[in-house]
């Protein structure tokens, strides 16, 4: 069954941090319509809300040397069991009992990826996840089912 495996996000009122990458993991969070993860100071955007990556895929950048602690490769969202990359854009996911997201255009990575990860964002291209849109508000859990929709 897949699962919800990790919540990351970055508080609004959290100051800077020395690597200018601050990501603070929950076990807990309320996804919220047309915004993202409530709090988030990385929510809001029009078209992309949320950073959303497979585990297995993270696990196989782990071993070819990525940093791959919760949100360091800028995943807000990371599901077991969901080929994420692969699904296409459009797609619904229903996690736990209410919330819904709807994947949007690929993850491509980002300057500040690229100096965090002391590697080009060439070398996971493909790889990153998808950013997506929350369409149904609701509170999402560390080991929430979700559905495929």
């Amino acid at each position: 069954m897949s699962r919800l495996v990790s919540i990351v996000y970055k508080p609004q009122d959290a100051p800077p941090s020395e690597d200018g990458y601050t990501r603070v993991p929950l076990q807990e969070a309320r996804l919220v319509a047309g915004y993202g993860i409530e709090g988030d100071a990385k929510g809001g955007h029009p078209e992309r809300h949320l950073n959303i990556m497979s585990a297995e895929t993270v696990q196989t950048l782990g071993g070819e040397g990525f940093r791959t602690s919760p949100g360091q490769l800028g995943e807000q969202l990371l599901l077991s069991g969901v080929a994420v990359d692969s699904l296409p854009f459009g797609t619904r996911l229903q996690i736990g009992e209410a919330a819904c997201v709807e994947l949007r255009e690929p993850r491509t990575g980002c300057a500040k990826f690229e100096q965090h990860q002391d590697r080009l964002r060439q070398e996971a291209a493909g790889r990153l996840g998808r950013m997506a849109q929350v369409v149904e508000s609701g509170v999402i859990r560390v080991g929430d089912p979700v559905k495929v929709l």
